[in-house]
Formats: structure tokens, C-alpha cells, sequence
């Protein structure tokens, strides 16, 4: 017991009288140390008292929109292990087309009484998409992370790579190497981080004196089959650098410059958006912009505990900064 009472006292930070005070049930701790304490037993592998046991279960879901892009399951692979180690379960929601909404998971989880919720991409990014689920969240005072760039006023944390700077590193890479016909595919036009990416863009057109006509932009469902239609109109019109919003976008536009004897990247450069896996294996291997997935993950489990916890977690964004990686779809724009 001695040996128990030291480990968790040193876990939370805390004295061993604390802990021996929460788990005998004795006033004079605040809840988000009574919570601390408990999380740290779990975590150790420690039985809890009988008493408190009923606290075991603490529920977090975690609400994806899909997972045949390979950045969602990364992302829940990184989110659920951070999750673990804090005490709490994740429980995987994933939508299908015609199946169940994110706004039935959301009662779903509702009534399991979910300690919070992980939405990692999803509706909260599209402007004209529905949004009475999240403020039914919000009501309930269950804590919320999103994962990407959010629609205003909802109220939540967000953390979320820099679309910003993310075409700005592909827009000028595929200008050094000589492309003056650059094109975007991006999803829908109520997509807030395709809304971002497309303003970066400009700017950095107009900065280098420039402008980016409204022909040199497609928009796409993000999959492999709309890469491939939006880049088919792309090369109609002589684009010869294409900056992608994800990376299956961007091997879309592989298939469809390949589909017309073309090739990447002596014909056309092709850059992503995700890093997802497997991008250095594909043929030729992807140059595309890395989200920190990693540290966006632990930073989202960060704040959903600070919050279950009882802490103030501001609703503003944490923004983190995307590295460009340079393989092989992109090379010297070509001549003539």
C-alpha cells in the first residue's frame, strides 16, 4: 500500500496524503487532482477502491470521416495511445457513405456518457454543413477537440496544420524549378483548410506578381477517382505543376497525367498534402507537405484532458507548422 500511495503521489505530483485522501474518498482535493490520482492508478495497473471503480470505463470518442485515406488511422493510432496512457478508452466512430452520421455517433456517444470526444476532420471544417450536434456537445458541457481547420463560433479548441504555409512550401518549390502554370485541387468550396490553401495561394501569386486564375483551381471529393477527374481538366489547360489537398488527391493526379501518356515528373510535378503512409513507396515516390501528426495527436489528448480534468481550455487554435518533403513527383518544369 506504502509502495502504491509513493508511485502515484510521484506519477501526479502530489503527496502521498492526497492520494491516500482520494482513495478513501475524504474531502480537501480539488477534482482535477482527484482525477489525476485516479488516472494515474490506471495507468500504473493499479486496482482502484471498490468505491470508485464505477469511474473505471471513462469513455473519450474518437469521430473520424473516413479511413481509406491513411491520415486517419495514423491519426488514431497516435490519439488512442496518447489516450491509453491516460486512463482513458477511445472508441472508434468511423462514418460511411449512407451509413451512420456523425450526428448519430454523436447521440450515441451522448448517451454512453463519454467523458469527451475527438472529432479528427469532419463536418466542423465545411461552412454548410450541419453543426446542431456539436452545439448539443457544447449544452452538455462534454469536452471537444477538433483536428483541422474549423468553420468559426463553434466554440471548441482546435489543433491544425498551417494550410498556409503548406502551399506556400509546395507553390514555391514548383516555382524553383520553373513551373509557371501552377493548379490546386481542392475540395469543396465550403472546406475551411481548402478555403486557407486556396487564399495562401493568391497571395503568393500576387507576391511574385502574378495572379491565379480562376481556371487553374479545381475542386474534388477527396479520393483517388477525384484527383483523377479534377487533374484530367487541369492538364487540359496546360497546367504542368499541381498542388494537391491531400495526398490520394495527388495520386489521382498521377493515374490521370499517366492515363494521357504523360509523365511524372519530367511532363508534369505532382505535390501532395498529409505525408500519409506509404507515400515514399509509390511509383514515382511523392513529393508532398507533412502534417506533425504526432505531435498534433498528443496535443489534442492534451487538451481534451485538461478539460476532463476540470482545467479552462481557451476555444482558440493551435497551429503547427508542415514540412515539405521533395521525392520524386516533382522535377524541372518542362521546356517549350
Amino acid at each position: 500500500m506504502t509502495r502504491r500511495l509513493a508511485q502515484v503521489a510521484k506519477k501526479v505530483g502530489v503527496s502521498e496524503a492526497t492520494v491516500s485522501r482520494v482513495l478513501n474518498g475524504k474531502p480537501g482535493v480539488s477534482e482535477a487532482t482527484r482525477q489525476s490520482v485516479l488516472t494515474a492508478l490506471d495507468v500504473l495497473g493499479y486496482e482502484r477502491p471498490t468505491q470508485l471503480r464505477g469511474e473505471r470505463a471513462r469513455l473519450v470518442g474518437l469521430v473520424l470521416p473516413e479511413l481509406q485515406n491513411p491520415i486517419f488511422p495514423a491519426f488514431a493510432e497516435v490519439i488512442g495511445g496518447a489516450l491509453a496512457q491516460q486512463g482513458l478508452t477511445p472508441v472508434l466512430c468511423t462514418q460511411t457513405t449512407g451509413g451512420v452520421s456523425e450526428a448519430d455517433y454523436v447521440e450515441l456517444l451522448l448517451q454512453q456518457q463519454v467523458s469527451g470526444v475527438v472529432f479528427a476532420g469532419g463536418l466542423f471544417a465545411q461552412a454548410d454543413a450541419p453543426h446542431e450536434h456539436y452545439r448539443l456537445l457544447s449544452e452538455r458541457k462534454v469536452p471537444v477537440v477538433l483536428i483541422n481547420a474549423s468553420i468559426d463560433d463553434l466554440g471548441f479548441p482546435c489543433v491544425a496544420c498551417d494550410d498556409a504555409v503548406a502551399v506556400e512550401q509546395a507553390w514555391r518549390h514548383l516555382a524553383s524549378l520553373g513551373h509557371e502554370r501552377i493548379g490546386l485541387v481542392l475540395g469543396p468550396p465550403d472546406h475551411m483548410p481548402s478555403l486557407r490553401k486556396l487564399v495562401a495561394a493568391q497571395a503568393v501569386a500576387a507576391a511574385a506578381g502574378t495572379e491565379l486564375p480562376a481556371a487553374h483551381v479545381e475542386r474534388a471529393l477527396f479520393s483517388l477517382e477525384g484527383g483523377h477527374a479534377a487533374t484530367s481538366r487541369l492538364l487540359d489547360r496546360g497546367i504542368t505543376g499541381i498542388i494537391c489537398a491531400s495526398d490520394p488527391l495527388a495520386l489521382g493526379a498521377v493515374r490521370a497525367a499517366r492515363r494521357r501518356g504523360l509523365d511524372v515528373p519530367r511532363d508534369v510535378s505532382v505535390v501532395g498534402y498529409d505525408d500519409s503512409a506509404f507515400m515514399n513507396c509509390t511509383e514515382p515516390p511523392l513529393t508532398t507537405v507533412r502534417q506533425p501528426i504526432e505531435a498534433m495527436g498528443r496535443a489534442a489528448v492534451e487538451l481534451l484532458t485538461a478539460q476532463i480534468q476540470g482545467a479552462a481550455v481557451q476555444p482558440g487554435e493551435l497551429l503547427f507548422e508542415p514540412e515539405l518533403v521533395v521525392r520524386g513527383s516533382t522535377a524541372q518544369a518542362p521546356r517549350g
